[in-house]
């Protein structure tokens, strides 16, 4: 899928790291920095991708989109992302889920062009994912609206907007989605959406990784 001009894609990764202790986008996941490993996902899935926010300069990666107001956390990113393009939609993939597959984001970004909604998400077992994030440039004066009141949760913002939501187990039994993240083998679904936050996760998910990069973790 090319997406063309029409379409953006941008990589979180403004966040402060705290609990981290050191900026996750540089942090080494299957032998590259998580930046680099989000970008690639993005670039499967036929993106032209680049960073939304960055704590230390990113810019040699890819181009990078300054927060409107740092330390605003990510909507402030995603509102000076779709103020800095003219495409009809972006997509939104956090520096820290490595475990996404580009088909899910693909088939995101097809579902929301077809359905025309403002803002197109996922969900897991009934549990609404807030990332990765399909939105149209109509979203923003909404976006706009809940930042300036204070209200900077995403998931708030995003269903102020009108979210529609797609049960990701849906598309995996109907082979609308891969169950492959790059360069590993296969991963259940509840694993797709795993997050880097602390050096305790990062472990968890580079053995989750290995797993999976061995046959007998292929059905």
């Amino acid at each position: 899928m090319s997406a063309g001009c029409e379409i953006a894609g941008f990589v979180l990764a403004g966040g402060q790291s705290s609990r981290m202790g050191r900026d996750k986008a540089l942090v080494q996941f299957a032998g590259l920095p998580l930046i680099e490993n989000a970008l690639g996902i993005l670039r499967q899935a036929g993106l032209v991708p680049q960073i939304a926010g960055a704590r230390s300069d990113l810019a040699r990666f890819a181009p990078v989109v300054s927060d409107r107001e740092p330390g605003l956390g990510p909507l402030s990113g995603i509102c000076a992302a779709l103020e800095s393009t003219q495409a009809t939609h972006a997509v939104f993939l956090p520096v820290d889920q490595p475990l996404i597959p580009a088909s899910l984001v693909a088939y995101l970004l097809f579902h929301a062009r077809i359905t025309g909604h403002a803002v197109t998400l996922l969900s897991l077992c009934g549990a609404m994912q807030t990332f990765p994030a399909v939105l149209s440039r109509a979203a923003l004066p909404t976006l706009l609206a809940e930042l300036s009141t204070g209200r900077r949760a995403c998931w708030r913002a995003f269903r102020a907007a009108g979210a529609a939501v797609v049960p990701v187990e849906l598309l995996a039994q109907a082979g609308h989605v891969a169950s492959q993240a790059a360069g590993l083998g296969w991963l259940p679904p509840c694993r797709w959406f795993l997050n880097v936050n602390t050096p305790g996760d990062l472990e968890r998910i580079q053995r989750i990784a290995r797993i999976a990069q061995t046959p007998a973790s292929i059905p």
